[in-house]
């Protein structure tokens, strides 16, 4: 259960917040309990919502792939809320289900190509402590992405640096849609709701 609880819409007293949150309900069918709790502070939120949308959803490196780089960086540092939205928003652009509950096995699973390998494989070791990218991650994702695109992959990984610290700290209390989501595809990977599971009503 979160230390903080989300805002509801009625006690958000700012338009371009509330048209944001439109969007969130029509692409994903909820708006993020991370977002209603930033929202007590409407810059930090707006700034925030601006830069997500600049990183995963513009630029050339398929959005698809921007998921699941998003998606192992939240496995590699622990965040199981971000796990949860991830695999959701993995499969809402079009990663199919096998290859968002494979995400672990990229580096031997037939299923991902050589660039999604070498992409993923940067999300999963930056996120170690200490980070484990060196001059050979760099140069296998140079072989599939040009200057501008490893600029969008290594954003996607930063993005989630700040997400995964976010929502682990406040234990975000996940919602329904996405936790029936991430049991659908992780649950059979052992993945739990854990400090997220939102209160019994």
């Amino acid at each position: 259960m979160s230390h903080l609880r989300p805002l509801e819409n009625e006690e958000i007293n700012d338009a371009e917040i509330l048209e944001r949150f439109k969007h969130y309900e029509n692409t994903r069918g909820f708006t993020p309990n991370s977002i209603r709790t930033m929202a007590r502070r409407p810059n930090i939120v707006k700034h925030f919502m601006a830069l997500n949308q600049a990183v995963l959803y513009e630029g050339t490196v398929p959005e698809e792939l921007k998921m699941l780089i998003s998606l192992i960086s939240s496995y590699s540092a622990g965040c199981l809320y971000c796990q949860s939205h991830m695999a959701n928003l993995s499969s809402i652009y079009n990663a199919p289900d096998h290859k968002i509950a494979a995400i672990m096995d990229y580096e031997t699973s037939d299923i991902f190509t050589h660039a999604e390998r070498a992409a993923i494989d940067v999300g999963f070791k930056s996120c170690q402590t200490p980070n484990q990218v060196t001059q050979k991650e760099f140069d296998e994702l140079a072989k599939h992405f040009d200057d501008e695109q490893i600029v969008e992959i290594v954003a996607s990984i930063a993005l989630f640096g700040y997400l995964n610290r976010w929502n682990d700290t406040m234990a975000t209390t996940l919602e329904h849609l996405a936790k029936e989501r991430a049991d659908h595809l992780l649950g059979s990977k052992g993945w739990t709701a854990g400090k997220h599971e939102a209160a019994a009503e």
